[in-house]
């Protein structure tokens, strides 16, 4: 099979025919073999019963539905879990993203070798308090992550190699960062497209402002995980070490004051009547509980689902 198109939904009962109409003219006039996956993320709108009908009358249709809604990086990784084609495309189900870019994205990972291609919407339909803050969003990733010629982490129409999507596991906020975790499975031929950007026909945006305080912490998590996941003493060692060393120090000058001022035949206190003891001897006890808790979480991928 040439091509699976992954889309995630919620609530885009209004756009489904358009989108999936549209899909499948593109791939018949370019002689596409095909799936098309949508995945329901818990609408109710109706969403469902327009996609269960459909796969019905087309078994090229699939559907996936999750009882309650688990967020776009839940549906993404299940749609990649389903995904045959030998070349994976992704795009919202809202309609801006356009199903004319497809061919050229097929032929950037079939013919130039690209392992993951992202679209760039240089041009966007959207208002001003959304692009300021994508802006710097896309820059402070850009620096973190080390993937300079991408300018939209966030864009969902990409496309990648079925052995890219079979690699990856995406949880969390974590689709904006899909790039950088490929990137972490040493697929590091990542290209980019620009693509067009159309204005939203049907309904309303389903993400608020926090996203990209979500988004933020996200990058923070990840960049660690790909820094140090599989080392994590590179980090903890030094910091328990750091700490044992600092609260070393402190104790050996204590001990080494109450001496010199026994010799001088001072009154000093005990060492063990001073606050600064304790507090050293607990820098000194933090060194081992870091290094005892560098184990990292294994997330859990299952979803509550039905299928078509």
């Amino acid at each position: 099979m040439d091509l699976s198109v992954v889309i995630p939904l919620y609530n885009e009962k209004e756009s489904l025919p358009e989108l999936v109409e549209w899909i499948s003219r593109v791939m018949k006039e370019n002689d596409f073999s095909y799936e098309i996956i949508l995945v329901d993320d818990g609408s109710n709108d109706g969403s469902w019963q327009w996609i269960a009908e459909n796969s019905l009358r087309d078994n090229r249709v699939k559907g996936i539905k999750f009882r309650r809604n688990y967020g776009k990086s839940a549906a993404l990784n299940t749609g990649f879990a389903q995904a045959q084609g030998d070349v994976i495309i992704t795009m919202d189900a809202d309609l801006q993203d356009s199903p004319d870019e497809i061919p050229d994205l097929y032929k950037m990972i079939k013919h130039d070798d690209f392992d993951l291609v992202s679209g760039w919407k240089r041009k966007r339909h959207d208002p001003i308090a959304k692009t300021i803050p994508s802006k710097f969003f896309n820059w402070t990733t850009r620096k973190m992550s080390g993937i300079n010629n991408l300018h939209d982490f966030n864009c969902g129409l990409k496309a990648y190699k079925n052995i890219v999507v079979k690699s990856i596991e995406v949880y969390g906020e974590m689709h904006r960062y899909i790039p950088l975790i490929a990137k972490w499975e040493g697929f590091r031929n990542i290209g980019e497209k620009v693509v067009e950007h159309r204005a939203r026909k049907y309904g309303h945006t389903k993400f608020g402002m926090e996203r990209f305080v979500k988004g933020f912490l996200d990058l923070l998590s990840i960049s660690f995980v790909t820094r140090f996941g599989k080392r994590p003493m590179h980090l903890f060692g030094l910091i328990g070490t750091l700490s044992f060393l600092a609260g070393g120090l402190v104790s050996l000058w204590l001990v080494g004051e109450k001496i010199y001022f026994n010799l001088q035949d001072k009154v000093v206190r005990n060492v063990t009547d001073q606050s600064l003891f304790y507090i050293a001897l607990t820098a000194m006890m933090k060194c081992s509980h870091v290094i005892l808790r560098t184990e990292i979480p294994i997330r859990s991928n299952k979803r509550s689902i039905s299928e078509f």
